[in-house]
């Protein structure tokens, strides 16, 4: 009997963590993965190859100092509440962005009208003179037509001729071409040599306007630097970038422009009223002045002079006063006549009245009249903005009119004590000649309307001034440059393309572990029954081993047998009887006691074979022994036939091995009844007194109750599961079985590992198999076999 160190079996593996069980699933499979990462980035090579490259444009503008106040005070507003204010930029970018703005960029470049030229590889866009040749509609209006959608394919044949690639009829240039969508031409563009052209087919694209324009609204970024700086940042991101940076600067220029026709509007609107005001107001100083001349005439009146100074003096004053006073008059009512009579126009400003409210008034008046009319271009007078402006415009109005009440009858109380004092220097007056006083009274009148009509003469001249001079809106700080490429991202495709690559792998193997429920290693069978491992076999194409075989296979049976001695060391001196059994047929146990009841034979012990499965027999057609015939008396006969003793049935000598085996004998139709007759532990108890081990190859416990009849007469029962064979599930009848002691000394045994992906080994043996032995296990299985039978497994 061989003497080993004691070894430790046990449970302790549970409690400790072992990162090889994570990730050695995902390196079984190290193919898919490479497999995966070299498909992946050769689909994001050929997408690099074949995407259209997007770059970024952008310029900045500079808000003139006309809103300045108002954005200053938005900020500290911001700064002051925590809010974010910038309520005049705002508009201004809603103004910059929008269609009507946006409309005329894209009508005055045809944007909405692409060239493609067509390549081997990939189509490219080409853009103003890139593109060999222009479209020219017949009529202007059809490029701005919402239904325009299509595209006309053609191939340039020589300077002067293309074929229209679909009907392959050919066409000069400048010929009308006839389309469901509108007439057109076709024309080489501005220094464009078509023999370098010749063979060049070209896509040309129709899209409909308005889906044009909202494709550029949805691009175009406009953003505030922030902090009370009234400059704007105007980006676009599109596949051309000359295209991107014409259109920006397109934008600014005609933001500009309706900037500055909204104050052309106001001033024409200032200077109609003044001339409209001029022509009455010439009408009555002309009156007055024949009126003058008349009463000259008839009262041969040639020169008079005042006969007090002093009088004079003070009624100059006087009536210069009045004068004011009645200039204000006759403003304040052109004022509210005009509001009067005009039906939402434009009021004029700045026409001299001195009352600050009323100015204000009238200049927010206007803002709110060119609001209304901004919204009608896009909407209806039914729209809700429109009626809210349109409420404001009427509150104004009748502010407007409640002003003017207020401060006409201010005048007029000025001008009533005027009057008194007028009265108290006419009394002084009473002894001028009636005469002079006539030609004063005439001279007065005709003064104040001549005032009137130099002062209207005077705000004409500003307004003029003010037309010709008016200053631009914005300031273009950066015009549009292009600030590189956007997209493609090469590096983050590569990288996403690796990640995915590597995904599906993982998430296939991850599935793949999910739903198999089959065990795989010790640790698998450790956990699941809680019974000690005491020995792990390596999947082999040895069928039995042989004398002095160091194989990884005759190892593992030795290193079975050391723990099986150690187990037995303190049990009666008597033959060690051992059970082999397990869940279902196929799970090795027949493989594991001949090979076990052989490797004993190695240290010279006495050692018998019990085949006790006598439902489905299998030593024989296993050991393939020759010597002695397949159907011979075992232990079915044995226990049926009480004439038969014990050495009946045992087979010595044989040629082949040195161990002795009892066939299990004929199938009989009741083996649990022959069982359970006591005859079996004869047979045990002489094997005892005659042989060191009996090994005793019974029926599997899941599909009868032939081993739990016999149990007792065990000293160890080696539990037998199978290595990606048995399923998890099936372990749960060899953990009742250990957990209520019905199999005696039950231990597990974990058959079919694959030693060299590292089944089965977390602490190890403590020493390889092969290390120190002169043997190493070579593998010499093809490679193609090897990724077949892992993907099987």
């Amino acid at each position: 009997m061989e003497k080993h160190k004691e070894i430790d079996f046990g449970n302790d593996s549970n409690s400790s963590f072992d990162i090889r069980e994570i990730i050695f699933p995902y390196l079984k499979f190290w193919y898919l993965f490479v497999i995966g990462a070299f498909i992946a980035l050769g689909i994001a090579h050929t997408y690099l190859r074949y995407a259209v490259n997007t770059y970024s444009s952008s310029a900045k503008i500079l808000v003139n100092d006309k809103n300045a106040k108002n954005i200053q005070l938005a900020a500290l507003d911001s700064r002051i509440s925590g809010k974010e204010a910038d309520s005049d930029l705002s508009d201004l970018i809603e103004i910059i962005k929008s269609r009507k703005i946006i409309s005329k960029v894209v009508e005055n470049n045809k944007l909405n009208i692409t060239y493609t030229r067509v390549g081997r590889i990939k189509e490219i866009e080409v853009f103003g003179e890139d593109s060999p040749v222009k479209v020219i509609f017949i009529q202007h209006e059809t490029a701005t037509k919402d239904n325009l959608s299509g595209k006309y394919h053609i191939r340039i044949d020589s300077q002067t001729q293309f074929t229209d690639v679909e009907t392959n009829k050919t066409y000069h240039f400048g010929q009308k071409i006839h389309n469901p969508y509108g007439d057109f031409i076709l024309v080489a563009n501005d220094g464009k040599d078509l023999k370098f052209e010749r063979g060049t087919e070209l896509v040309i694209k129709f899209a409909p306007f308005l889906a044009t324009v909202n494709s550029y609204k949805s691009r175009v970024q406009i953003s505030a630097l922030g902090g009370g700086s009234r400059i704007l940042n105007i980006s676009l991101v599109d596949n051309i970038t000359k295209r991107a940076n014409i259109f920006i600067d397109e934008l600014v220029k005609e933001f500009n422009n309706d900037l500055v026709n909204d104050d052309v509007k106001i001033v024409n609107a200032t200077s109609k009223f003044i001339n409209e005001r001029l022509g009455i107001v010439t009408a009555e100083l002309q009156g007055v002045d024949r009126h003058l001349e008349s009463y000259k005439t008839s009262n041969n009146i040639t020169n008079l002079e005042a006969e007090s100074g002093l009088y004079l003096n003070n009624a100059t004053q006087t009536e210069k006063a009045i004068l004011d006073y009645h200039n204000q008059l006759s403003l304040v009512d052109f004022m509210n006549s005009a509001l009067q009579n005009n039906r939402d126009n434009l009021l004029p400003t700045n026409i001299g009245l001195t009352d600050g409210t009323i100015t204000n008034t009238i200049n927010q008046y206007n803002n709110l009249v060119l609001a209304k009319e901004e919204k009608l271009k896009n909407v209806t007078e039914q729209h809700d903005d429109v009626k809210t402006i349109q409420k404001q415009i009427n509150d104004l109005k009748i502010n407007l009119r409640s002003s003017f009440k207020l401060y006409r009858n201010n005048v007029q109380t000025s001008i009533n004590s005027l009057q008194t004092q007028k009265s108290g220097i006419n009394s002084r007056l009473s002894k001028i000649p009636s005469q002079e006083r006539v030609f004063k009274d005439i001279s007065r009148q005709q003064q104040i309307v001549e005032a009137l009509y130099l002062f209207l003469l005077q705000k004409r001249e500003e307004s003029e001034i003010k037309a010709a001079a008016s200053p631009e809106h914005i300031k273009i700080v950066d015009s549009a440059i292009g600030t590189g490429l956007v997209s493609p991202n090469s590096k983050m495709i590569y990288f996403g393309a690796l990640a995915l690559g590597l995904a599906i792998p993982f998430g296939f193997v991850f599935l793949r572990q999910l739903l198999n429920n089959k065990i795989h290693t010790k640790e698998d069978v450790e956990k699941l029954v809680g019974a000690p491992v005491v020995g792990m076999i390596p999947n082999s194409d040895v069928k039995i081993v042989k004398n002095n075989d160091n194989s990884e296979t005759a190892e593992s049976f030795r290193m079975l047998r050391t723990n099986i001695n150690f187990m037995t060391k303190s049990q009666r001196d008597s033959g060690k009887v051992i059970y082999v059994t397990s869940s279902i047929s196929g799970e090795g146990k027949t493989y594991i006691a001949t090979n076990l009841t052989q490797i004993m034979t190695f240290s010279n012990d006495r050692v018998l074979l019990i085949g006790a499965d006598i439902r489905n027999p299998k030593i024989m057609e296993y050991l393939n022994i020759t010597s002695i015939p397949r159907r011979t008396t075992g232990v079915t006969n044995f226990l049926a036939d009480d004439n038969i003793q014990v050495e009946d049935i045992i087979n010595k000598n044989i040629s082949e091995y040195a161990f002795d085996f009892i066939t299990s004998g004929d199938i009989p139709p009741n083996p649990a009844e022959l069982l359970m007759n006591g005859r079996f532990s004869k047979i045990i108890e002489y094997a005892r007194h005659h042989y060191d081990y009996i090994i005793v190859d019974t029926a599997p416990i899941n599909l009868v109750t032939d081993t739990v009849l016999i149990a007792d007469d065990a000293d160890v029962t080696l539990y037998i599961s199978r290595a990606n064979y048995t399923d998890k599930n099936l372990l749960d009848i060899p953990k009742q079985m250990y957990s209520e002691k019905i199999l005696k000394n039950m231990s597990m045994v974990v058959n079919d590992l694959d030693m060299n992906r590292g089944y089965g080994y977390r602490h190890g043996y403590g020493y390889g198999y092969g290390y120190g032995y002169g043997y190493r296990y070579i593998d010499e299985t093809p490679f193609y076999k090897k990724i077949f039978k892992r993907f099987k497994s």
